[in-house]
């Protein structure tokens, strides 16, 4: 696969007539003057300068605003804050305690608007890599990178071209993304192929309770989502893993999503995981299965 090919025509998709304003409305903010950068759990912040703070602080929330819908963060830009739709500080307060990134190439496999790569900073790692096909999420990072001047590495790639990446990875981190997948086990073993050996993988994903290897499979769809394709229970999940190579499955933990972490903000604009949810059974979605648990799983090659 020549992936620079891939590359250059993907970011062409930056000139999109949805996307072309975003690009010029991030190139048109003036240079900031950030006097520090926090990567810390009450939200990703860059300090500006009280007076450019002062002087731009509506067109940086202007340029936000275009960049709707934000849902993963929080950010703090000066005092511009980005209530996100997520507060992603939970799920990553959850992995953190596993988390050894120092000096370790890592990758994140969907990664959105970068927000855990962000937070991985704070780790120390030899280098990020985010990967996700989507224009506006790269926007949204091209924004905030802008003020946080990372360095991370956005590649408008899938999870399909690991396995042709140029160099393999020590630790990948795949957040919410397998029960969109249509072939769970090839995901996950071009997640596998994308990793050194001794490598690991962060997965989290939909599951749902029961014994034995069975999964559900929405007939249209799962809390209002059309892509949501199998939702394993933890023995299922674990077989996939095994079956697609993963030697170690280590079972960190299981938790309901709820409206604490997954809650409709004026930074989306549209219905969130409240929405999902039958109004007379909140344990179940407006479809009748069981309400959206997440199981949090770290597997080794």
């Amino acid at each position: 696969m020549d992936l620079e090919a891939l590359r250059r025509e993907r970011r062409s998709w930056l000139r999109w007539k949805n996307i072309a304003p975003l690009q010029e409305a991030i190139q048109a903010l003036p240079e900031p003057e950030v006097e520090r950068v926090l990567w810390d759990a009450e939200a990703v912040t860059a300090e500006l300068d009280p007076g450019y703070d002062a002087r731009f602080g509506r067109q940086i929330e202007e340029t936000a605003r275009l960049l709707m819908p934000w849902r993963k963060g929080p950010f703090r830009l000066g005092n511009l804050f980005i209530d996100s739709e997520w507060r992603s500080q939970i799920k990553y307060g959850l992995l953190e305690p596993y988390l050894d990134l120092r000096d370790k190439v890592v990758g994140d496999i969907g990664c959105n608007n970068g927000y855990y790569l962000f937070r991985m900073m704070e780790q120390v790692p030899a280098r990020l890599v985010g990967f996700d096909p989507s224009a506006l999420y790269y926007s949204q990072f091209q924004f905030l990178e802008r003020f946080f001047r990372s360095g991370i590495r956005y590649e408008l790639l899938g999870v399909e071209h690991l396995p042709f990446y140029e160099e393999p990875f020590d630790t990948l981190f795949c957040l919410g993304v397998l029960y969109h997948r249509s072939d769970p086990i090839g995901t996950l073993k071009a997640l596998r192929r994308g990793l050194k050996k001794g490598g690991e993988l962060f997965l989290d994903t939909f599951m749902i309770e029961g014994e034995g290897e069975y999964c559900l499979t929405p007939a249209q769809r799962y809390s209002k989502i059309p892509n949501v394709y199998f939702i394993p229970t933890i023995d299922a999940l674990r077989g996939w893993c095994h079956r697609a190579g993963f030697s170690e499955v280590e079972i960190l933990a299981k938790r309901p999503t709820d409206v604490t972490e997954q809650r409709k903000t004026d930074w989306i604009a549209t219905q969130s995981l409240e929405d999902f949810l039958d109004p007379e059974d909140p344990s179940k979605t407006v479809e009748g299965y069981p309400a959206p648990q997440r199981l949090y799983v770290r597997c080794v090659v």
